[in-house]
Protein backbone atom coordinates (compact mmCIF):
# COMPACT_ATOMS: atom_id res chain seq x y z
CA UNK A 1 0.00 0.00 0.00
CA UNK A 2 1.39 3.37 -1.04
CA UNK A 3 1.25 6.09 1.63
CA UNK A 4 0.50 9.67 0.65
CA UNK A 5 3.19 12.32 1.20
CA UNK A 6 1.04 13.83 3.95
CA UNK A 7 0.87 10.51 5.81
CA UNK A 8 4.64 10.02 5.56
CA UNK A 9 5.23 13.56 6.85
CA UNK A 10 2.83 12.97 9.73
CA UNK A 11 4.56 9.71 10.68
CA UNK A 12 7.93 11.43 10.50
CA UNK A 13 6.74 14.26 12.72
CA UNK A 14 5.29 11.80 15.21
CA UNK A 15 8.53 9.80 15.29
CA UNK A 16 10.54 13.00 15.82
CA UNK A 17 8.22 14.06 18.63
CA UNK A 18 8.55 10.70 20.37
CA UNK A 19 12.34 10.76 19.95
CA UNK A 20 12.66 14.28 21.38
CA UNK A 21 10.32 13.45 24.25
CA UNK A 22 12.37 10.35 25.09
CA UNK A 23 15.61 12.34 24.86
CA UNK A 24 14.16 14.91 27.25
CA UNK A 25 12.78 12.54 29.90
CA UNK A 26 15.28 9.67 29.79
CA UNK A 27 18.22 10.12 32.17
CA UNK A 28 21.88 9.58 31.34
CA UNK A 29 24.52 8.13 33.65
CA UNK A 30 25.95 11.58 34.37
CA UNK A 31 24.65 14.20 36.78
CA UNK A 32 23.80 17.88 36.97
CA UNK A 33 24.84 20.04 39.91
CA UNK A 34 22.20 22.75 40.47
CA UNK A 35 22.32 25.80 42.77
CA UNK A 36 20.02 26.32 45.76
CA UNK A 37 19.55 29.59 47.60
CA UNK A 38 21.60 29.85 50.79
CA UNK A 39 19.49 29.28 53.92
CA UNK A 40 19.83 30.32 57.58
CA UNK A 41 21.19 27.49 59.70
CA UNK A 42 19.93 28.71 63.11
CA UNK A 43 16.66 26.79 63.01
CA UNK A 44 18.56 23.61 62.14
CA UNK A 45 20.92 23.74 65.13
CA UNK A 46 20.10 23.22 68.81
CA UNK A 47 22.83 23.64 71.43
CA UNK A 48 21.81 22.48 74.89
CA UNK A 49 18.22 23.61 74.35
CA UNK A 50 19.21 27.27 74.07
CA UNK A 51 16.91 29.60 72.08
CA UNK A 52 18.09 30.82 68.71
CA UNK A 53 20.05 34.08 68.98
CA UNK A 54 18.10 37.29 68.41
CA UNK A 55 19.19 40.19 66.22
CA UNK A 56 20.08 40.86 62.65
CA UNK A 57 22.40 38.84 60.47
CA UNK A 58 22.86 35.12 60.78
CA UNK A 59 24.88 32.18 59.54
CA UNK A 60 23.79 30.60 56.26
CA UNK A 61 24.64 27.25 54.70
CA UNK A 62 24.76 26.56 50.96
CA UNK A 63 24.00 23.22 49.38
CA UNK A 64 23.77 21.76 45.89
CA UNK A 65 20.98 19.75 44.28
CA UNK A 66 22.17 16.74 42.31
CA UNK A 67 20.11 14.86 39.73
CA UNK A 68 20.66 12.76 36.62
CA UNK A 69 21.13 14.76 33.44
CA UNK A 70 18.60 14.11 30.68
CA UNK A 71 19.89 13.19 27.24
CA UNK A 72 19.15 16.54 25.63
CA UNK A 73 20.68 18.38 28.58
CA UNK A 74 23.75 16.22 28.19
CA UNK A 75 24.33 17.10 24.55
CA UNK A 76 22.91 20.66 24.43
CA UNK A 77 24.32 22.86 27.25
CA UNK A 78 21.80 25.63 26.53
CA UNK A 79 19.00 23.34 27.73
CA UNK A 80 20.51 22.95 31.19
CA UNK A 81 19.03 25.03 34.05
CA UNK A 82 20.77 28.27 34.97
CA UNK A 83 23.92 27.67 36.99
CA UNK A 84 24.04 23.95 36.24
CA UNK A 85 27.26 21.98 35.77
CA UNK A 86 27.43 18.58 34.07
CA UNK A 87 29.41 16.16 36.24
CA UNK A 88 30.63 12.71 35.19
CA UNK A 89 29.00 9.85 37.05
CA UNK A 90 32.29 8.56 38.50
CA UNK A 91 32.80 11.89 40.29
CA UNK A 92 29.49 11.48 42.12
CA UNK A 93 29.15 7.77 42.85
CA UNK A 94 31.84 5.10 42.97
CA UNK A 95 31.91 2.31 40.41
CA UNK A 96 29.41 -0.37 41.46
CA UNK A 97 27.77 1.92 44.02
CA UNK A 98 24.04 2.62 43.90
CA UNK A 99 22.50 6.06 44.36
CA UNK A 100 20.95 4.85 47.63
CA UNK A 101 24.34 3.64 48.90
CA UNK A 102 25.81 7.03 48.01
CA UNK A 103 22.97 8.74 49.90
CA UNK A 104 23.64 6.63 52.99
CA UNK A 105 27.35 7.42 52.78
CA UNK A 106 26.58 11.15 52.50
CA UNK A 107 24.36 10.92 55.59
CA UNK A 108 27.20 9.28 57.55
CA UNK A 109 29.59 12.00 56.36
CA UNK A 110 27.13 14.62 57.59
CA UNK A 111 26.94 12.99 61.03
CA UNK A 112 30.73 13.03 61.36
CA UNK A 113 30.87 16.61 60.12
CA UNK A 114 28.33 17.70 62.74
CA UNK A 115 30.28 16.21 65.65
CA UNK A 116 33.61 17.60 64.47
CA UNK A 117 32.07 21.05 63.94
CA UNK A 118 30.50 21.02 67.40
CA UNK A 119 33.81 19.98 68.98
CA UNK A 120 35.74 22.73 67.20
CA UNK A 121 33.19 25.40 68.13
CA UNK A 122 32.73 24.43 71.78
CA UNK A 123 36.47 24.17 72.29
CA UNK A 124 36.81 27.68 70.81
CA UNK A 125 34.18 28.82 73.32
CA UNK A 126 36.39 27.59 76.17
CA UNK A 127 34.27 24.58 77.08
CA UNK A 128 35.82 21.25 77.92
CA UNK A 129 35.73 18.98 74.90
CA UNK A 130 37.23 15.52 74.77
CA UNK A 131 38.30 14.99 71.17
CA UNK A 132 40.94 12.49 70.17
CA UNK A 133 41.96 12.40 66.51
CA UNK A 134 42.43 8.75 65.51
CA UNK A 135 43.46 9.15 61.89
CA UNK A 136 42.31 10.17 58.43
CA UNK A 137 39.13 8.50 57.22
CA UNK A 138 39.01 7.54 53.54
CA UNK A 139 35.59 8.64 52.33
CA UNK A 140 36.12 7.77 48.65
CA UNK A 141 38.89 6.78 46.25
CA UNK A 142 39.14 7.96 42.64
CA UNK A 143 38.74 5.05 40.25
CA UNK A 144 41.62 6.05 37.98
CA UNK A 145 44.49 6.23 40.49
CA UNK A 146 46.82 3.49 41.78
CA UNK A 147 45.37 3.93 45.28
CA UNK A 148 42.11 2.41 44.00
CA UNK A 149 43.86 -0.98 44.07
CA UNK A 150 45.01 -0.50 47.67
CA UNK A 151 42.58 1.61 49.69
CA UNK A 152 38.88 1.20 50.34
CA UNK A 153 36.16 3.51 51.61
CA UNK A 154 36.22 3.38 55.40
CA UNK A 155 39.98 2.79 55.77
CA UNK A 156 41.65 5.01 58.37
CA UNK A 157 45.15 6.19 57.43
CA UNK A 158 47.36 6.63 60.50
CA UNK A 159 50.77 7.20 58.86
CA UNK A 160 52.18 8.20 55.47
CA UNK A 161 55.76 8.58 54.27
CA UNK A 162 56.97 7.77 57.76
CA UNK A 163 54.87 10.50 59.40
CA UNK A 164 51.94 10.12 61.77
CA UNK A 165 48.72 11.31 60.15
CA UNK A 166 46.07 12.04 62.74
CA UNK A 167 44.34 14.78 60.68
CA UNK A 168 43.66 15.44 56.99
CA UNK A 169 46.11 18.36 57.10
CA UNK A 170 48.91 16.09 58.34
CA UNK A 171 48.19 13.60 55.54
CA UNK A 172 48.37 16.33 52.89
CA UNK A 173 51.67 17.54 54.35
CA UNK A 174 53.13 14.03 54.31
CA UNK A 175 52.13 13.37 50.69
CA UNK A 176 53.54 16.75 49.63
CA UNK A 177 56.96 15.55 50.76
CA UNK A 178 57.31 13.32 47.67
CA UNK A 179 57.27 14.06 43.95
CA UNK A 180 54.31 13.02 41.77
CA UNK A 181 54.79 9.45 40.60
CA UNK A 182 56.79 8.40 43.66
CA UNK A 183 55.40 5.79 46.00
CA UNK A 184 54.68 6.35 49.67
CA UNK A 185 54.34 3.91 52.52
CA UNK A 186 50.94 3.97 54.20
CA UNK A 187 49.78 2.46 57.45
CA UNK A 188 46.04 2.20 57.93
CA UNK A 189 43.26 0.40 59.75
CA UNK A 190 40.57 -1.61 58.01
CA UNK A 191 37.80 -3.17 60.10
CA UNK A 192 40.10 -3.16 63.13
CA UNK A 193 43.05 -4.76 61.29
CA UNK A 194 46.36 -2.88 60.95
CA UNK A 195 47.72 -2.90 57.39
CA UNK A 196 50.80 -1.50 55.65
CA UNK A 197 51.00 -0.91 51.89
CA UNK A 198 52.83 1.28 49.39
CA UNK A 199 50.82 3.54 47.08
CA UNK A 200 52.02 5.31 43.94
CA UNK A 201 51.15 8.99 43.91
CA UNK A 202 49.84 11.00 40.95
CA UNK A 203 50.07 14.68 40.08
CA UNK A 204 47.26 16.89 41.29
CA UNK A 205 45.13 18.09 38.34
CA UNK A 206 44.60 21.36 40.21
CA UNK A 207 48.14 22.02 41.44
CA UNK A 208 50.83 20.92 38.96
CA UNK A 209 53.89 19.56 40.69
CA UNK A 210 52.02 18.45 43.83
CA UNK A 211 51.66 14.77 44.63
CA UNK A 212 48.34 13.30 45.72
CA UNK A 213 47.05 9.77 46.23
CA UNK A 214 43.57 10.52 44.88
CA UNK A 215 41.34 10.10 47.92
CA UNK A 216 38.66 12.24 49.55
CA UNK A 217 39.15 12.18 53.28
CA UNK A 218 37.55 13.20 56.54
CA UNK A 219 38.38 13.11 60.23
CA UNK A 220 38.19 9.91 62.26
CA UNK A 221 37.90 10.89 65.92
CA UNK A 222 36.52 9.95 69.31
CA UNK A 223 34.51 12.98 70.50
CA UNK A 224 32.68 13.72 73.76
CA UNK A 225 30.88 17.04 74.06
CA UNK A 226 29.98 18.97 77.22
CA UNK A 227 26.62 19.98 75.74
CA UNK A 228 24.11 18.13 73.62
CA UNK A 229 24.29 19.50 70.08
CA UNK A 230 21.62 18.55 67.55
CA UNK A 231 21.95 19.49 63.88
CA UNK A 232 19.40 18.48 61.28
CA UNK A 233 19.48 19.63 57.65
CA UNK A 234 16.96 17.05 56.52
CA UNK A 235 17.95 15.37 53.26
CA UNK A 236 21.15 17.40 52.87
CA UNK A 237 24.18 15.12 53.15
CA UNK A 238 27.95 15.25 52.97
CA UNK A 239 30.57 17.02 55.09
CA UNK A 240 30.69 20.46 53.45
CA UNK A 241 28.53 22.31 56.02
CA UNK A 242 31.06 21.84 58.81
CA UNK A 243 32.18 25.47 58.78
CA UNK A 244 28.69 27.05 59.00
CA UNK A 245 27.73 24.47 61.65
CA UNK A 246 30.68 25.49 63.82
CA UNK A 247 29.99 29.20 63.35
CA UNK A 248 26.35 28.74 64.37
CA UNK A 249 27.20 26.57 67.40
CA UNK A 250 29.62 29.25 68.59
CA UNK A 251 26.97 31.91 68.05
CA UNK A 252 24.39 29.96 70.05
CA UNK A 253 26.70 29.75 73.07
CA UNK A 254 26.92 33.54 73.12
CA UNK A 255 29.72 34.62 70.77
CA UNK A 256 29.00 37.58 68.47
CA UNK A 257 30.14 35.75 65.36
CA UNK A 258 28.50 37.61 62.47
CA UNK A 259 28.34 41.19 63.87
CA UNK A 260 24.87 41.57 62.40
CA UNK A 261 25.94 40.45 58.92
CA UNK A 262 24.43 37.65 56.89
CA UNK A 263 27.33 35.23 56.56
CA UNK A 264 27.22 32.24 54.23
CA UNK A 265 29.91 29.59 54.54
CA UNK A 266 31.00 26.26 53.12
CA UNK A 267 33.87 23.96 53.96
CA UNK A 268 34.55 20.70 55.74
CA UNK A 269 36.18 21.04 59.16
CA UNK A 270 38.93 18.85 60.58
CA UNK A 271 39.33 18.41 64.32
CA UNK A 272 42.28 20.81 64.39
CA UNK A 273 40.10 23.54 62.87
CA UNK A 274 41.46 23.20 59.33
CA UNK A 275 38.96 24.06 56.61
CA UNK A 276 39.04 21.41 53.87
CA UNK A 277 38.00 21.87 50.22
CA UNK A 278 34.54 20.84 49.06
CA UNK A 279 32.70 20.57 45.76
CA UNK A 280 30.06 22.57 43.93
CA UNK A 281 31.56 26.03 44.52
CA UNK A 282 29.97 27.48 41.39
CA UNK A 283 26.49 26.48 42.53
CA UNK A 284 27.13 27.45 46.16
CA UNK A 285 28.37 30.89 45.17
CA UNK A 286 25.34 31.46 42.95
CA UNK A 287 23.12 30.29 45.81
CA UNK A 288 24.76 32.74 48.20
CA UNK A 289 24.27 35.58 45.71
CA UNK A 290 20.62 34.67 45.21
CA UNK A 291 20.02 34.81 48.97
CA UNK A 292 21.54 38.30 49.20
CA UNK A 293 24.06 37.49 51.92
CA UNK A 294 26.79 39.98 52.80
CA UNK A 295 29.79 37.67 52.67
CA UNK A 296 30.74 34.12 51.70
CA UNK A 297 33.46 32.14 53.51
CA UNK A 298 35.07 29.39 51.41
CA UNK A 299 38.12 27.12 51.66
CA UNK A 300 41.28 28.82 50.38
CA UNK A 301 42.87 27.66 47.14
CA UNK A 302 40.99 26.23 44.18
CA UNK A 303 37.62 26.56 45.97
CA UNK A 304 38.19 30.29 46.47
CA UNK A 305 39.34 30.74 42.86
CA UNK A 306 36.14 29.10 41.60
CA UNK A 307 33.93 31.12 43.95
CA UNK A 308 35.51 34.37 42.79
CA UNK A 309 34.68 33.53 39.17
CA UNK A 310 30.96 33.56 39.99
CA UNK A 311 30.82 35.99 42.91
CA UNK A 312 29.97 39.19 41.06
CA UNK A 313 29.76 41.87 43.76
CA UNK A 314 29.52 39.32 46.59
CA UNK A 315 32.49 39.47 48.94
CA UNK A 316 34.32 36.13 49.10
CA UNK A 317 36.73 35.43 51.97
CA UNK A 318 39.10 32.45 51.57
CA UNK A 319 39.99 30.75 54.86
CA UNK A 320 42.29 27.90 55.84
CA UNK A 321 41.02 27.41 59.40
CA UNK A 322 38.10 28.07 61.71
CA UNK A 323 40.23 30.49 63.70
CA UNK A 324 41.08 32.45 60.54
CA UNK A 325 37.37 32.59 59.68
CA UNK A 326 36.62 34.11 63.08
CA UNK A 327 39.38 36.68 62.69
CA UNK A 328 38.02 37.65 59.27
CA UNK A 329 34.49 38.06 60.62
CA UNK A 330 35.74 40.32 63.42
CA UNK A 331 36.88 42.78 60.75
CA UNK A 332 33.37 43.14 59.28
CA UNK A 333 31.52 46.38 59.91
CA UNK A 334 28.69 45.97 62.38
CA UNK A 335 25.20 46.17 60.89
Amino acid sequence: MRRSPGTVAALGAALLTVTLFAAWVLPTDDFLYLPNDAKPVAAKVDVGGRPDPDGEGGIYYVDVSVRRARWLEHVIPLLRPDGATLVAAERVIARGETVEERRQKAAAEMDRSERVAAAVALREAGLRVTAVARGVLVESVAIDVPAANVLEDGDVIVAAAGRETKTPASLRSAIRSVAPGASVALRFRRDGEALARRVTTVESPLEPGRAIIGVRVGQDANIRLPLEVKIDLGDVGGPSAGLPFALEVLKEVGRDVDRGNRVAATGELALDGSVLPVGGLKQKTLGARAAGVDVLLVPAGENADEALRYAGSLRVIPVESFQQALRALRTLSRK
